[in-house]
């Protein structure tokens, strides 16, 4: 399925979000995400299914100042 994470085309096999994080090697207590603008729980995210031409958010925290 074709979906964009963090901006760009991204050809998944995952059916949900909690899948797709695995697929593309994120730690999933190490980041935060959205699906189309809405932030999704980590407690969510194996109930999120993808759908085609989702947007998909994965973000890292940063340190800095």
């Amino acid at each position: 399925m074709h979906v964009f994470v963090n901006g760009e085309p991204y050809e998944s096999e995952s059916g949900t979000l909690a899948a797709l994080l695995v697929e593309c090697e994120f730690e999933a207590n190490a980041v935060a995400t959205a699906i189309n603008k809405g932030f999704v729980r980590l407690k969510d995210r194996a109930a999120i299914r993808l759908r085609e031409g989702d947007q998909v958010e994965i973000l890292t925290p940063r340190q800095g100042g």
